[in-house]
């Protein structure tokens, strides 16, 4: 055999060699990537999710709270009223409300952190027993220890205009 049918007959073994090393490298890269820690992660994380789910309702409760005090708002069939809320009132003036609407400072109107816009409420001076029937239509207040703001017009009718603020009670009405 001559030197040149000698090498041809050495690339061939050389060439088959290559590809099945390439293949071999492949197919050990595929191993390792059915065995890396993101395939483990995603087949972990079905065992966690049904634990978590079953901590979680726990976990959220103590997070979240209940408020404290709540005013419930009755359905058109409920015959109990709402619950009563004492604190501090104040005034104010605004240019527009979160509700979308345009401040008017001649309107019985409020501002309350949690109550629907619409709803009525009765804000009775508890020292001098004066009251006036507002709409909730603005967010607010936003001083600690204050449970609603009044239109100037609605501290006008109870009287508070001097002093700026008043120990109040809230009724809702409607």
């Amino acid at each position: 055999m001559s030197r040149l049918a000698r090498a041809e007959t050495a690339r061939v073994p050389l060439a088959t060699s290559c590809r099945l090393l390439l293949a071999m490298i492949a197919a050990a890269s595929l191993a390792a990537c059915a065995q890396s820690p993101v395939g483990r992660q995603k087949a972990d994380l079905g065992a966690t999710s049904r634990q978590a789910a079953l901590e979680r309702p726990h976990r959220v409760a103590a997070l979240h709270p209940q408020p404290i005090s709540r005013v419930r708002i009755p359905d058109e069939t409920s015959e109990t009223r709402p619950a009563a809320a004492h604190g501090v009132a104040s005034f104010y003036s605004d240019t527009e409300t979160a509700s979308g609407e345009r401040f008017d400072r001649n309107e019985l109107t409020a501002a309350h952190p949690t109550l629907p816009f619409g709803t009525k409420l009765r804000v009775t001076d508890v020292s001098s027993g004066r009251f006036v029937t507002v709409r909730v239509n603005d967010r607010g207040p936003f001083v600690r220890g204050r449970v609603v703001d009044i239109s100037p017009s609605a501290a006008e009718a109870l009287g508070m205009m001097d002093k700026g603020v008043a120990n109040v009670r809230l009724d809702v009405v409607h």
